[in-house]
């Protein structure tokens, strides 16, 4: 689509134009609507315009209600997209509610060793994390990376981003022992993916000296 195009050039306002364009042309509960408001803020949020981006996002919610069944996956995109709008607001006890929503959804849709259901877990964890509620952060970041060992292996980068992800919730206890078991899986991945020479491998090893400091 010409409007995904432009936003993904970087040509926000021809973008915002061409959607704008396709949303009056469109009946208010048809089902391309709920799509077309999904598109328009995810220019506006691209832009940091999270405000706007998150009253298109309701919109786009409050349609796909009407007009499909609440449990669709579709239906959980957009509660993540609200929640993802608040979590970069900084507006943490928000996202939750939202993060909940459609972590529900997807279980229910896609079954529990989805690789969407991981990303759920991941989001719920940072906002737990990052309100300092560390054990429950722990919790889902487990769950997600159990699900990416079986699903994806324990080599992928991903797998080791989730390590990392584990490491900080301990930095954050203050657990350094425990820091560093992750961090250093981390490591080990990284290092056969990208090569020992690779700047995030550099990075990885300078995080590692710091806990030590």
């Amino acid at each position: 689509m010409l409007g995904l195009l432009l936003t993904q050039t970087g040509e926000y306002a021809k973008a915002e134009r061409y959607f704008r364009r396709l949303i009056n042309d469109t009946l208010p509960n048809a089902p391309d609507m709920g799509p077309l408001y999904n598109k328009i803020d995810r220019v506006y949020n691209d832009q940091g315009q999270h405000s706007q981006a998150l009253a298109y996002y309701q919109q786009a919610l409050e349609i796909k209600l009407k007009i499909l069944k609440s449990n669709l996956p579709s239906v959980a995109k957009t509660y993540n997209n609200i929640g993802l709008v608040y979590s970069n607001e900084g507006e943490y006890s928000q996202p939750w509610t939202y993060y909940q929503q459609a972590l529900e959804i997807k279980l229910k849709t896609l079954g529990s060793n989805h690789p969407s259901v991981v990303t759920m877990y991941n989001n719920i964890g940072l906002v737990y994390n990052t309100q300092g509620e560390y054990s429950q952060a722990w919790t889902y970041y487990l769950q997600g990376l159990e699900i990416k060992l079986k699903i994806l292996g324990s080599n992928l980068r991903s797998v080791a981003k989730t390590y990392n992800n584990i490491g900080l919730v301990y930095s954050n206890e203050g657990e350094y022992s425990q820091v560093l078991t992750y961090y250093q899986q981390a490591l080990e991945i990284q290092s056969k993916a990208l090569g020992s020479n690779h700047r995030n491998v550099a990075k990885r090893y300078n995080t590692i000296e710091l806990v030590y400091i």
